[in-house]
């Protein structure tokens, strides 16, 4: 059985930028919804047993598995999304991370301009991805459930832009949620952490 995993921190950590309300909602209920039903797609399956990664490459892509896909990666995106987040985070990180941003991505104010315009120009529901790729940083936007799993990526930070993520808080004001996520709470340790793993 997959479960839904603790929040890293309390649900109103993250407030004033995202409410407790929010936060209560969207990983009680929309969270958990897709662990719910990646059980119930994948009880009596191969697929019961196997690690979210190992699902979501083995099913990407392939129409007769779409709904297991698509909650797999849901129920990986939100865990991931929450470790992306931190009271008190945010701004320009230092190390090896911001070293790779000067040479890859043009410095962190490029990296800011373009990852909130990744973010904000996802068509509908999706992400927004800071990913390590062929030894090199890149920006990207998925919809959906899509994530750089199966693409072959190394995912260091990712912002949801899915409505449940800032509706009750910031209503049709996509660009201000981003911006304030990227500013006050983007968890650089985490994107660290990731990158050692690339």
């Amino acid at each position: 059985m997959f479960t839904l995993p603790p929040l890293p921190y309390a649900e109103n950590a993250l407030e004033p930028v995202i409410s407790a309300n929010t936060l209560s909602f969207h990983y009680g209920k929309h969270h958990k919804a897709y662990v719910d039903n990646l059980n119930k797609l994948t009880t009596g399956t191969e697929y019961e047993s196997m690690p979210l990664e190992k699902i979501i490459r083995d099913t990407a892509g392939k129409a007769d598995k779409v709904g297991i896909f698509n909650n797999a990666a849901q129920v990986w995106n939100h865990t991931f999304f929450w470790n992306c987040l931190r009271s008190g985070a945010g701004g320009k990180p230092s190390g090896r991370i911001a070293q790779m941003i000067d040479s890859d991505l043009g410095g962190y104010d490029n990296f800011k301009k373009e990852f909130a315009n990744a973010c904000v120009t996802q068509f509908g529901s999706g992400w927004g991805w800071l990913v390590a790729d062929g030894g090199k940083l890149r920006i990207m936007k998925t919809p959906n459930a899509e994530n750089p799993l199966s693409k072959g990526q190394t995912a260091l930070l990712t912002i949801d832009v899915w409505e449940h993520a800032y509706y009750l808080d910031y209503q049709n004001r996509r660009p201000d949620f981003v911006n304030a996520v990227i500013d006050k709470l983007l968890n650089w340790s985490f994107a660290a952490e990731n990158l050692g793993r690339a």
